[in-house]
């Protein structure tokens, strides 16, 4: 998509921020605005973002909008891409786009599953990689390495049994400095 298409996006869609990244378009909307956004870059003569090629949820732990959803879109008539993406913090929830894009459905539940990210009016939210009862996002930066659970199969017991995880020692905090350095 050339500059000129990136002015045309900007007067038909309420945008935070656009930009070109290495031949990337990119535009920041706000969350409210993402159904009407979407469904101008679908539908609109100019645009024809048809194709939802991928969305991700992302982490960045200790900021004011602790997460980013981020849509790729692709216009096959244009032959351009978009990415489209969003801040919230951890209490807000995203406009579910199944009712725009079909295949936007397992996507929004692995965000919700593995981020904590919950998605409105969303028609089947549940988890989709995680058993049901997981504890807690494992994909979120402040989640434990170990997790909060173990399983294991027991030979006495003749059955798979969950523990909770029992660490031997504390953390240790590790200064990078060496002993040997000069």
């Amino acid at each position: 998509m050339k500059q000129k298409s990136l002015i045309t996006i900007k007067n038909i869609i309420p945008v935070l921020l656009v930009s070109n990244i290495c031949g990337e378009n990119i535009i920041v909307l706000s969350y409210n605005s993402l159904i009407f956004s979407l469904n101008c870059l679908k539908l609109h003569t100019n645009c024809q973002y048809t194709l939802l090629s991928c969305i991700s949820g992302v982490d960045f732990m200790h900021t004011k909008y602790r997460f980013g959803v981020v849509y790729d879109l692709l216009s096959l008539a244009m032959n351009s891409r978009i990415r489209v993406k969003i801040f919230v913090n951890e209490i807000t929830s995203v406009n579910s786009i199944v009712a725009i894009f079909k295949n936007a459905n397992w996507w929004e539940r692995e965000i919700w599953d593995l981020y904590g990210i919950y998605f409105n009016n969303h028609p089947d939210l549940r988890r989709i990689l995680t058993d049901y009862g997981f504890e807690g996002y494992p994909m979120r930066k402040d989640f434990p390495l170990s997790g909060y659970v173990e399983v294991r199969y027991d030979l006495t017991k003749r059955r798979v049994v969950l523990e909770s995880i029992e660490l031997t020692q504390e953390f240790r905090s590790f200064s990078f400095e060496t002993p040997w350095s000069a």
